[in-house]
């Protein structure tokens, strides 16, 4: 019985998380350590830290990569389960709305100009990642190399992706010769 309410409890916890918090996955995992280090301690601030990496190593969504990981570390496979779908649940309800409507609106003049709104502020905001990545992802001159050759490379040619970063995961091994960066070891 323990187990079940402690269950309901991530559940609910997570879906208020995905509702109600904004701001991308680094604002997610502050209300996570928030809610189950500081308040319930049910996880201690070092495995936040370290399930944030973990997550951040894995393929997906980073933070529904750290949801799992707090999960299971709260409640076994069952805990990852019920935290990665009550994180979820808000997000994917609002999109299968928006979905369903989207056909009976999308020639409404006013969702027109709402929707032009929101795309001409996506290409700003995937900059601004991409300045604050560069703070972190390019570590020297051969970072910077694969950088100009990727970035050709998308921009000139239909080459698949996964073929790009498996081209360029070889290309660092071979142009960094073995040599580990300073902030790996």
């Amino acid at each position: 019985m323990e187990k079940c309410k402690r269950l309901l409890v991530i559940f609910y916890v997570m879906a208020k998380i995905g509702l109600f918090t904004f701001g991308g996955g680094w604002s997610i995992i502050a209300q996570m350590q928030n809610e189950f280090a500081d308040r319930r301690g049910w996880l201690t601030q070092e495995q936040v830290v370290d399930y944030m990496s973990l997550a951040k190593s894995f393929p997906g969504v980073m933070i529904i990569n750290m949801s799992v990981f707090c999960g299971y570390a709260m409640g076994g496979v069952a805990g990852g389960v019920v935290a990665a779908t009550g994180l979820s649940a808000p997000a994917l309800a609002a999109i299968a709305a928006v979905t369903y409507c989207y056909s009976s609106l999308r020639d409404n003049l006013l969702v027109e100009k709402v929707l032009n709104g929101v795309r001409s502020v996506v290409v700003p905001i995937i900059v601004s990642a991409c300045l604050k990545l560069e703070k972190t992802a390019l570590k020297g001159k051969a970072s910077w190399v694969i950088l100009a050759v990727v970035f050709g490379i998308c921009i000139f040619t239909g080459i698949n992706k996964l073929l790009i970063v498996t081209a360029a995961l070889i290309a660092g091994l071979i142009l960094w010769k073995g040599e580990i960066p300073d902030d790996v070891s």
